[in-house]
């Protein structure tokens, strides 16, 4: 059977373990998974395999720039706590450190850096075993600037929530001001240019829903929607959003004291998208004590 690079990533995703060791698995067992998943197993990698199906929705993200280029990634544990002890913080500066060395353009790229004998993946499972909870890079991203642009990095709360600005002139201070904005705000677009007309059509229609909806007489429902269309388009992007340190500018009015102009923008919160577990520790109780 041929080792696809899918089932690789099949097996990569059941069992946290690297790639050249899934392929080796798959290789010896003639492809078959759940074989695979024994054969990690019985060499030493078990710890990590039995975490696998863990859901990892805490940790840090981390934000780099040096020189022309910068880094934003995230490094998932399962609780908190884990997330603030030096280990996690070691390995998260590492990972930083490694990646923005490389020519790794993304998580796929990423995971097979070369990093002390072993590759970025290895170590995050190694890590796993080490530390005793799962571990995951789960996103990267990397960002590259010209010489009269300029990288803005924030991190709020440590790294729960990381975000990187690039500007056209001004200066770092102003980029830096601009990304404090998004990690607060959150917006989902840069500008009315960025947003899809499937976007607008939807809002579209779920606003002319709620005017109806409000008893609102059909001849002004137009009028209504638009202008609350435009109110809502103008909230989701950056540059018409009030600056979060002097609302009375718009985001693009601010850089543009400076002769600036946002590039691009993006932000990174620990966990989102992930769907988290809701333990019901007494009934966990219950069961353990009804063995």
């Amino acid at each position: 059977m041929a080792i696809t690079a899918s089932l690789v990533k099949q097996l990569r995703d059941k069992t946290g373990a690297g790639m050249m060791d899934c392929k080796k698995a798959l290789t010896e067992t003639g492809g078959d998974i759940d074989q695979a998943i024994d054969w990690l197993r019985e060499k030493g990698i078990s710890k990590a395999a039995k975490k696998a199906d863990r859901i990892a929705a805490e940790g840090l993200c981390n934000v780099i720039a040096d020189g022309n280029k910068a880094i934003i990634f995230e490094l998932n544990s399962e609780t908190d706590f884990v997330a603030k002890n030096s280990e996690f913080l070691d390995l998260l500066s590492s990972l930083g450190e490694t990646i923005i060395s490389s020519d790794a353009t993304d998580l796929e790229t990423a995971l097979v850096v070369p990093m002390n004998g072993k590759t970025v993946g290895e170590i995050v499972v190694d890590a796993t075993a080490k530390i005793g909870e799962k571990l995951s890079l789960r996103r990267v991203s990397t960002f590259t600037k010209t010489d009269s642009q300029y990288f803005g990095a924030y991190k709020h709360m440590g790294g729960r929530i990381v975000s990187l600005v690039v500007l056209e002139g001004g200066n770092e201070e102003v980029a830096k001001d601009v990304s404090m904005h998004v990690a607060a705000i959150n917006p989902k677009y840069l500008d009315q240019s960025q947003v899809s007309p499937e976007v607008v059509e939807h809002e579209k229609q779920v606003l002319t829903n709620e005017a109806l909806n409000e008893g609102k007489p059909a001849n002004i429902v137009e009028k209504m929607v638009m202008g609350r269309l435009n109110k809502y388009l103008k909230e989701i992007c950056l540059v018409n959003q009030p600056f979060v340190k002097n609302p009375d500018l718009t985001v693009e009015k601010y850089v543009k004291q400076f002769n600036s102009k946002i590039v691009s923008f993006t932000r990174l919160e620990v966990g989102e998208g992930i769907e988290k577990r809701v333990d019901d520790f007494a009934s966990e109780v219950m069961a353990q004590v009804n063995k």
